[in-house]
């Protein structure tokens, strides 16, 4: 393998070989690197002819900069691999691509189906969208402003209230996905709601939730459409992935014994549903290895991402957690300002629920 002079954290997570293990990476700390470097070395010393070592990122270009490190990597290793050899390179949704092709039985899909790209799925959405508009012209009336004027109500009718029906829609359902509910079951317990709560819950009279019916409905025309189609989309490849991890314990068994090492990249952009996912694969005694910034959040305004997961993960018994806190990517005053505001926040900030947003972790300048 090729020599690096690494820092202490990074020698750390190198000399990792089993159990559990989070890392917390501040920004240019290098953990691309090294987790690549270490992928190269589970490969060359640990993993058996008919093993892989999988590695889990967040987008595609990341899955093709992994590749490239890893093959050079491993190619200038005393065993020489062959590029592509020992691992793979997975986005959550092409891991879950290839749990349900093998299996497409278990989740009640034929062996030709077909997978459905954002665009097209935004457009079949936006179907049932506006025939939720038509049937519904007078939904946008309970939330307009009592001082509108007619020809403003109308303005916001028109041009308004469908792009905002559009966004709720769209994270309605992803939300349903990601919680592995389907249309029928929100649709039967959303009844249940309206006709009337039991008297045990302290509840009085109905309940009407208009917005979560309009969720529910635009969902259910949503998932026909693909069903008539007979395809799915990226946000069901993922339910029905975790799906067909608990329906057969043997082909569970099956992949954890292909993957014996999973190593999860930017792990603070984690879902629910995928760390649920990667907790199957690596089961009690799996080796287990999260790498990301737990004071980072970007991706949870607009995706079921929570830093939460990472940070929790952190302090779980049995998890090995390691710090990678020296950072060469920006200059002393830009990491004081940092510092000062993750300090600042836990201590200062005027509202106390947000005290515990950021790990208290610190990036040393290079």
């Amino acid at each position: 393998m090729a020599q690096f002079q690494h820092r202490p954290g990074q020698k750390e997570v190198l000399a990792f070989r089993s159990g559990k293990m989070g890392i917390a990476a501040v920004p240019g700390s290098g953990k691309t690197h090294t987790l690549a470097v270490l992928a190269a070395q589970l490969v060359a010393e640990e993993i058996q002819d008919d093993q892989e070592v999988l590695i889990v990122t967040l987008v595609n270009s990341a899955v093709d900069n992994f590749k490239r490190r890893i093959n050079r990597l491993l190619s200038e290793g005393e065993r020489r691999l062959l590029p592509g050899y020992g691992y793979r390179v997975r986005t959550l949704h092409g891991l879950a691509h290839d749990i349900v092709r093998e299996r497409p039985g278990l989740v009640g899909l034929a062996e030709d189906f077909g997978i459905m790209d954002e665009q097209a799925a935004d457009e079949v959405r936006q179907e049932a969208v506006d025939a939720w508009l038509r049937a519904h012209p007078d939904a946008a009336d309970t939330y307009l402003a009592p001082e509108l004027t007619g020809k403003q109500a109308e303005w916001i009718k028109r041009s308004r209230w469908p792009d905002l029906v559009r966004d709720m829609a769209a994270a309605f359902i992803r939300r349903a996905k990601d919680l592995q509910l389907t249309p029928e079951v929100l649709l039967e317990r959303l009844r249940l709601i309206e006709e009337g709560l039991p008297p045990e819950t302290g509840a009085q009279g109905n309940f009407v939730l208009p917005l979560v019916r309009m969720g529910a409905e635009v969902y259910a025309d949503y998932q026909r459409s693909l069903a008539h189609r007979g395809v799915v989309d990226f946000d069901d490849l993922i339910r029905l992935a975790l799906q067909a991890l608990q329906r057969d314990e043997e082909y569970l068994a099956r992949l954890r014994r292909r993957w014996p090492y999973i190593l999860e990249d930017e792990a603070q952009d984690s879902s629910e549903v995928q760390e649920t996912i990667l907790r199957l694969l690596t089961g009690e005694t799996g080796n287990w290895v999260r790498v990301g910034d737990p004071n980072q959040a970007i991706y949870d305004t607009f995706t079921n991402a929570d830093p939460r997961f990472l940070r929790e993960f952190l302090q779980e018994k049995g998890v090995r957690e390691v710090t990678l806190a020296e950072s060469g990517r920006s200059q002393p005053a830009i990491i004081e300002l940092a510092n000062y505001l993750v300090d600042w926040t836990a201590t200062e900030h005027p509202a106390p629920q947000v005290h515990g947003a950021f790990l208290r972790q610190h990036i040393v300048p290079t």
